[in-house]
């Protein structure tokens, strides 16, 4: 009798558990109930080639001048050269800097090295992107030139080396495109939430949603030592080579 009772027992709450795979409804929900309409989705309309800006990007860059959105560093007109619908680094000319102000953003930009190869390691094809001023993009040479894991093409400069190496050869047009998530800051300058970077080299992910420990160090360990930051330009950097850039756009998040 015992026995029975204990079977029994079994089958009833066998009974009242849900078949395997199905999902009990929800007493009184209807699929109504979790749908959201408004408001609808904003319509962008992207660009017809790859690359190609979407209809809400800001032109950081059209190919004819850099006077409408671009600076070096002492708030001058940019002594970089433009021709043929590419911006050039000119050697000692120094850094240049949009005169906007960005956080979260989506950036786009298509870079080339000089086609005659010169130098090795650092000294070939050298260059940078960096996010609101501290956070370094590297940009090198590195088809079939060996460097540090963590200073090569598409490195967080000193901090994260890339995931692979798809480098195309010099003189070739290269792309990045770069998702970044501003940091936050408690009041006495340490991290709330620390900047997060996600990079596709040519199309490739290298850096899959990363997060950087400060900014970017040549020498030492990168870590906050001054007043936290607010938005920052995109700066474009000078490292001595002829490193060339165009379609340049942005989309703020």
């Amino acid at each position: 009798m015992k026995r029975l009772k204990l079977v029994v027992t079994v089958c009833a709450l066998g009974a009242a558990m849900p078949v395997m795979g199905q999902q009990v409804p929800t007493m009184g929900m209807k699929p109504e109930m979790t749908e959201v309409w408004e408001p609808e989705v904003q319509v962008v309309t992207p660009g017809r080639l790859p690359g190609e800006a979407p209809s809400d990007a800001i032109l950081l860059f059209d190919g004819i001048d850099l006077a409408e959105e671009w600076t070096d560093a002492k708030g001058n007109a940019p002594g970089w050269k433009v021709e043929d619908g590419v911006v050039t680094v000119v050697r000692g000319a120094g850094e240049i800097r949009t005169k906007r102000k960005f956080s979260d953003f989506q950036l786009h930009i298509e870079w080339r090295s000089p086609a005659e190869v010169s130098g090795e390691s650092q000294g070939r094809g050298n260059s940078g992107v960096f996010l609101q001023e501290n956070y370094e993009v590297q940009i090198l040479d590195n088809y079939h030139n060996r460097t540090y894991r963590n200073g090569q093409a598409g490195s967080l400069y000193k901090q994260y080396p890339p995931l692979v190496n798809v480098c195309r050869p010099p003189g070739e047009w290269q792309s990045y495109d770069i998702i970044y998530t501003a940091p936050s800051f408690h009041k006495d300058g340490t991290f709330r939430e620390p900047p997060k970077v996600t990079v596709l080299h040519n199309g490739v992910v290298v850096q899959n949603g990363v997060s950087l420990r400060g900014p970017t160090e040549y020498i030492g360990i990168p870590e906050y030592t001054v007043v936290p930051h607010g938005p920052g330009s995109i700066v474009l950097q000078d490292h001595g080579n002829p490193v060339s850039f165009r379609n340049i756009w942005i989309r703020e998040l």
